[in-house]
């Protein structure tokens, strides 16, 4: 790996504090330009020109990536050449006047409140597993926090007389999020019955533990989401993302304001957070031409 790719991680993950997860997508992308320019330019990244910046953009879209793809590779050299340009190793940013590729804003896929009551219901409580399965579902949706935030709560994250939890997410950023009544109580289930049969080692600090005693991880998660949407009989597309969508949309369904679900969500920018005002418009729509007798 170049040595300067090496360093904008480093940046990334002390000045910036950005995930692992984050870290690895612009390093992958930044290896593979190299790649690129190794093969056919015969040099590096800090001899790259505006014209082969292009040109690996085109090698992408005819290999069939699609506009998101593209797209975020730019933004990966991009951060990349600014970084180049203020440690001063560089004088011109090759990116400049090179237009992000148009990419189509689609609409999050979301469950219906009676879609996601028989996902909720599928798990045996009885279990430890069952109880465990049903806590971790029924805080995804009370919360719509991402499942690496859910995966990576400490039990001391949670303060159920308080009816509240702490949550670190993108960037180190701590947020508060409620916890609602539904979720409290099986929590307190889950902690009273199923985690202290999970446990091998007092010493875990983890809340969801996998049957190894060891933190749940987001594949496992996964697993579990998806078996329970087959118990279900969800035919839709599922992924832990979904429950978080879910959760905005119905929030603003019922009058939420927008900034709280903005605050909940952990969004720096609240047109993140608009396109779940687009979900339910969409939503208003169909109900709309569904019952009205002239529409």
């Amino acid at each position: 790996m170049d040595e300067w790719i090496a360093r904008f991680i480093d940046y990334l993950a002390v000045e910036r504090g950005l995930s692992a997860n984050t870290l690895q997508s612009y390093q992958r992308d930044l290896c593979a330009f190299e790649r690129y320019l190794q093969r056919t330019a015969q040099h590096g990244l800090i001899q790259a020109k505006r014209m082969e910046i292009l040109g690996y953009l085109g090698h992408l879209k005819a290999m069939g990536r699609a506009n998101t793809t593209v797209s975020r590779n730019l933004a990966s050299l991009r951060s990349f050449y600014h970084y180049l340009l203020r440690e001063e190793v560089l004088g011109t940013d090759p990116t400049l006047q090179i237009e992000t590729p148009k990419v189509e804003k689609r609409l999050p896929k979301v469950l219906t409140v009676d879609e996601v009551e028989r996902l909720l219901d599928a798990p045996d409580w009885k279990t430890p597993a069952g109880a465990r399965d049903k806590a971790m579902l029924e805080l995804l949706y009370a919360t719509g926090i991402r499942v690496s935030e859910l995966v990576s709560l400490r039990v001391d994250d949670v303060n159920l007389s308080a009816g509240f939890l702490r949550c670190i997410g993108k960037g180190a950023k701590e947020r508060i999020i409620p916890i609602g009544e539904y979720a409290q109580q099986t929590l307190l289930h889950y902690l009273q019955f199923g985690r202290s049969k999970l446990c091998r080692e007092p010493e875990s600090g983890a809340l969801f533990l996998n049957h190894h005693g060891q933190q749940m991880s987001r594949q496992g998660f996964w697993k579990i989401l998806k078996k329970y949407a087959d118990t279900a009989s969800i035919h839709k597309h599922i992924t832990p993302h979904t429950l978080r969508h879910s959760f905005a949309t119905h929030l603003l369904e019922r009058g939420a304001d927008l900034r709280a679900v903005q605050e909940m969500l952990g969004h720096a920018d609240i047109s993140t957070t608009q396109i779940y005002t687009h979900v339910t418009r969409a939503r208003m729509k169909e109900v709309y031409m569904q019952a009205h007798p002239r529409a």
